[in-house]
């Protein structure tokens, strides 16, 4: 899978896991690294008691991992925490000197477990055994009652906002069952008859009922009340079951700088028991009250489908806490040099737009199509100037797909971070390129080199094809195509050039 840069291979001497012979550990294993480049890291999590340790024929898989994850589960074991800790660190200490290799010991800890004790085998892990780091087993079963004692810095390590990750304040959640939570019934059929209850996980109530194609029949509120102005990160959560519909629109009120509500949409289906971040807003609930303040009701445009009613979770993003590296401060040219990108000219240069937005092309033709974007040429001083010419990631983001598709040659997405004025989040495809400098899952600055202009091996002239989606359309299909579809082109796509130009970056 493209991004993909690690794996953890969980061996273990019970039935469905490993049941080999000890020789066909590396025979497997070399077939495993044969597939993988050399830096592709691969850990080995194991059942870390003494008494099994044999049984998996440890000296077999040590040339080939690169770290290990003892599952120290003692509520699992049913053992004092202190003694599962110590009993994995002594059992596997020192693995992998026989090769002169130091493979580091990174526990995985009982997430469900209690919080005094989550705590403590963080402490003897770090400060006892000096562990790098540790995870937990798993992310479905943790509660809120255990994020406190997981949601902070190993010790020693930085406190948030001092690395690149953002430092978040304490969460506001807001739940069906809360008093800050409303909702009701368009219609006259009774509550309980349009309403499904459940619960999720967490055991916290969840509200439910089918989509609808062209007429709301519920709605729902949900009203932070929050303390401060202020830049917060808002998360929706999607529960396991009744949230299958593809287009849960969440309308947010009172982000500043934006004129009304603003609308982002959820495919719900793609989810389950997690939450989902929709951005990074700026609320400011003295000069408006209603900010922070999400709606939602069940017109998606879908028949048969489910949409859930869950949780939502507002985290203010901490002042010098390096959110700005995941906050876009705006958005350039994908060509040209520098300086060029940095004028108020949109397209740099001497670069021009060959096919225009919205425009009907290659009419009477198998091919017709109403372009979703921007066809960018540099054809002066000399024709197909534009060869093998940079392109540049138009705002940060993250890498989500990139790879070789028919019809449209080498392509990149990235998922552009939420805007600092609007935390409205864009999807760019930068497509015919050659020579792709990034991978899926890497993360991208402004101006960032990520590939070359090509031709898509012959099969047009040398140009990028570039555009811009509101929606995940591109993280779900990279080659997403309307053709004549007029409504899917307006709803999936703007005007590259007139979304650029009216969201540059201070200068």
């Amino acid at each position: 899978m493209p991004g993909v840069r690690s794996m953890i291979l969980d061996v273990e001497p019970y039935e469905f896991f490993w049941e080999g012979p000890k020789a066909n550990v590396r025979k497997l294993m070399e077939k495993v690294r044969a597939q993988v480049p050399a830096t592709f890291h691969i850990g080995l999590s194991m059942d870390p008691r003494p008494h099994h340790k044999h049984e998996i024929f440890p000296d077999e898989w040590m040339p080939f991992v690169d770290s290990l994850h003892p599952q120290c589960y003692w509520r699992t074991f049913q053992r004092p925490v202190g003694a599962v800790i110590r009993e994995a660190f002594d059992t596997w200490e020192g693995y992998g000197q026989e090769i002169g290799r130091d493979i580091p010991i990174i526990p995985a800890l009982q997430g469900n477990g209690i919080p005094e004790d989550i705590e403590e085998a963080v402490r003897i892990s770090v400060e006892e055994y000096g562990a790098v780091g540790v995870s937990y087993w798993r992310f479905g079963v943790i509660g809120p009652e255990q994020f406190p004692a997981i949601n902070h810095p190993l010790p020693g390590a930085e406190e948030p906002g001092n690395g690149e990750e953002p430092g978040y304040g304490e969460p506001i959640i807001v739940r069906p069952e809360d008093a800050a939570y409303a909702d009701g019934v368009h219609t006259d059929r009774p509550a309980d008859e349009v309403w499904m209850v459940s619960r999720n996980k967490f055991d916290w109530l969840v509200k439910s009922t089918d989509t609808e194609a062209a007429r709301s029949e519920v709605w729902a509120r949900w009203d932070p009340r929050l303390p401060k102005a202020g830049r917060y990160e808002l998360s929706v959560y999607v529960p396991e079951r009744h949230a299958t519909t593809r287009r849960a629109r969440y309308k947010l009120h009172g982000v500043v700088g934006q004129p009304g509500e603003l609308l982002v949409e959820v495919d719900q289906s793609r989810y389950s028991d997690q939450w989902v971040t929709l951005g990074i807003f700026e609320f400011d609930p003295v000069s408006n009250p209603a900010s922070g303040v999400v709606f939602l009701n069940d017109l998606t445009g879908e028949s048969a489908r489910e949409i859930a009613f869950d949780a939502l979770r507002w985290r203010e993003v901490l002042a010098g806490g390096g959110g700005e590296a995941f906050v876009a401060d705006g958005f350039d040219a994908p060509v040209g040099t520098a300086a060029e990108r940095a004028t108020a000219q949109i397209w740099p240069g001497h670069w021009v737009d060959a096919t225009g937005f919205g425009t009907r092309y290659r009419i009477g033709t198998p091919d017709e199509a109403f372009h979703t974007g921007a066809d960018l040429n540099l054809n002066k001083p000399t024709w197909d100037a534009d060869a093998h010419m940079p392109v540049y990631a138009v705002a940060s983001g993250e890498v989500t797909f990139v790879g070789k598709l028919e019809g449209w040659g080498n392509l990149v997405v990235i998922k552009h971070d939420p805007l600092v004025t609007t935390g409205e989040v864009m999807y760019a495809r930068y497509a015919h390129v050659e020579e792709p400098r990034v991978a899926a899952g890497d993360r991208v600055q402004r101006g960032e080199a990520i590939a070359k202009v090509g031709d898509a091996d012959g099969l047009y002239p040398y140009h990028l094809h570039f555009d811009l989606s509101p929606t995940d359309i591109l993280g779900r299909r990279p080659g997403h195509w309307p053709r004549l579809d007029w409504n899917a082109l307006k709803e999936h796509y703007v005007d590259p050039r007139t979304y650029i130009l009216e969201h540059r970056p201070p200068r």
